[in-house]
């Protein structure tokens, strides 16, 4: 065996037994060579068959650890075993590089004299240096909301929740989009609020539809890269439904969860800024896992929206608010936010070219498309047929408000799986949408 690889197994067998623990930093290569008396070429040979192998990550400027968990096994796509999953239907972006930028952040708020704003009580209007930074990350196309305004969740699901809470009362009338967030389905429900379907067309939610869904105590909508359309409201569009909004005197919950990935139009809230409520979060921007909840409701309402966020425990927790506080003010939040655009880009490209000659539609800009399946297939087993090949994709009916709105389609999340494997995993549904059910004799 050669040497570098009976080194290299001895310290895979450190991890595994625990002897080297997530995270642990190994000596430099240098060091290596020399406690081991190996030349230097050879530790290098014995870190880049660790890294290969899935248990150690280089980090530049810093050195190589071990790594929290091995990698998820090579998916086979035609007959996967039951943990082996290309994951077209979570949405949470998170690029290779990012725990490099955002370590930094929090290895200064772990200092003792530091770590005291992480320790204390959270309250809804958070702090001013975390208002400030959040009026920077929001503001688009010449908008910005007022500091005061802002007011801070544990995530974008509970901002929507205040929100949808703070405007309807129990058996009042959300009208949404006929295809929606599901999350907001769930949320009425257990808010006792009725949802109201109200009609879309290619550049999104019709105005006329407000108006005739008569009494409405709120309207909830995603102008920019809706999910699942991906289509973008024009600002034409959007001065009209401000317009009807103002007509009716009803208020709207703007969810602009992705709109960091485009430039513009401006938010609804920009048009009709008395009666709109925006909600986002970091947890597309940044990560799911350590994120923030962001509401910005008009004067009128924002007593009502602090005290839903109060009342239901969705107040953000202060170590969240402080961390994210320093990656928005550092200005790390913008520029992963760019790396975002350039790799959405990228994967809508792939979609473009693997998925030639269907139904799709996407924007560019989006980290999710709408595939209108061909004939004979169905959602549903179109779902299941993709499913025994390892690749979750969402069917149009879990966004439906109501049956008779779901159409024959799919939407497929392109965020989570490496690059090569989201090629490997279109070519698969392309070659699969080719067929019927049935060809292959398994559904």
């Amino acid at each position: 065996m050669d040497d570098y690889r009976r080194f290299a197994d001895a310290l895979a067998d450190d991890i595994r037994l625990g002897r080297l623990r997530a995270g642990d930093r190994l000596p430099t290569q240098r060091r290596f060579a020399r406690d081991k008396g190996i030349a230097v070429s050879t530790a290098v040979r014995v870190y880049s068959e660790l890294v290969c192998r899935g248990l150690v990550t280089g980090e530049v400027g810093r050195g190589t650890f071990v790594r929290a968990a091995p990698p998820a096994p090579g998916l086979a796509l035609t007959e996967p075993a039951p943990a082996a999953r290309v994951d077209l239907e979570l949405n949470f972006p998170v690029l290779p590089g990012q725990a490099a930028l955002l370590a930094p952040a929090l290895e200064g708020l772990l200092r003792p004299d530091a770590l005291g704003g992480g320790l204390a009580a959270a309250t809804v209007t958070g702090t001013a240096a975390a208002r400030a930074a959040a009026t920077t990350v929001l503001a688009r196309q010449g908008w910005a909301p007022a500091p005061e305004r802002v007011l801070f969740a544990g995530n974008g699901r509970q901002a929507i929740a205040a929100a949808v809470g703070a405007l309807v009362p129990v058996g009042g009338r959300l009208g949404v989009e006929a295809l929606t967030y599901p999350v907001v389905r769930a949320v009425a429900a257990r808010l006792g609020v009725e949802l109201v379907p109200l009609a879309m067309d290619a550049d999104g939610l019709v105005p006329g539809a407000v108006r005739a869904a008569g009494r409405l105590d709120a309207v909830y909508l995603q102008p920019t890269l809706h999910n699942p359309l991906g289509t973008t409201m024009s600002p034409g569009r959007r001065a009209a439904l401000a317009d009807v909004l103002a007509e009716r005197d009803v208020p709207a919950v703007e969810d602009t969860i992705y709109a960091f990935l485009r430039d513009g139009p401006a938010p609804l809230a920009a048009l009709a800024p008395e009666r709109t409520v925006l909600v986002d979060s970091l947890s597309k921007r940044v990560a799911p896992g350590l994120t923030l909840g962001f509401v910005v409701p008009p004067a009128a309402v924002q007593d009502r929206v602090a005290a839903a966020l109060r009342s239901g425990g969705w107040t953000a927790q202060a170590f969240a608010l402080e961390a994210t506080t320093r990656w928005m003010a550092g200005g790390v939040v913008t520029e992963i936010e760019s790396a975002k655009r350039a790799d959405a880009a990228a994967r809508q490209a792939l979609v473009a070219e693997r998925l030639a000659g269907f139904a799709v539609r996407a924007d560019p800009a989006a980290y999710h498309c709408w595939w209108e399946l061909p004939a004979p297939w169905r959602a549903e087993t179109f779902v299941a047929a993709a499913a025994r090949r390892g690749i979750a994709v969402t069917p149009a009916a879990a966004f439906a408000v109501g049956a008779a709105h779901a159409p024959n389609a799919v939407r497929l999340a392109l965020a989570a799986p490496p690059v090569p494997v989201l090629a490997a995993a279109l070519d698969v549904l392309a070659g699969l949408a080719r067929g019927a059910p049935g060809d292959d004799g398994v559904e």
